[in-house]
């Protein structure tokens, strides 16, 4: 069942963090984890279900070949991503459920 998939603005931040990072770690690495990244979003698109729910109705799909997990909710008609966020980080900063939030 595919859901059009809509990204907070954080996402956005997540994502330019970990990019800056990488790519000063070496040329070209941030644009690889963007790719990884991309790779993640399109399964959640295509198959939204198909990752565990982690808290509440939070569910985690882990970024290949980064230590990255994409949180979203699975809403009615859509699909929220909520953060992109290093799993080594603490557990307390991961999005928590909230109902209706846009």
């Amino acid at each position: 069942m595919a859901l059009p998939v809509v990204y907070r603005r954080k996402v956005g931040r997540d994502l330019a963090g970990g990019y800056g990072w990488y790519n000063g770690q070496r040329d070209g690495l941030g644009e690889e984890f963007l790719a990884a990244v991309d790779a993640a979003f399109d399964t959640i698109e295509r198959l939204p279900d198909i990752f565990a729910r982690v808290h509440g109705e939070v569910r985690r799909a882990v970024v290949s070949r980064f230590p990255y997990a994409v949180f979203y909710r699975i809403e009615t008609k859509r699909v929220v991503v909520l953060a992109v966020i290093h799993t080594a980080r603490d557990p307390k900063v991961w999005p928590q459920p909230r109902k209706n939030a846009r």
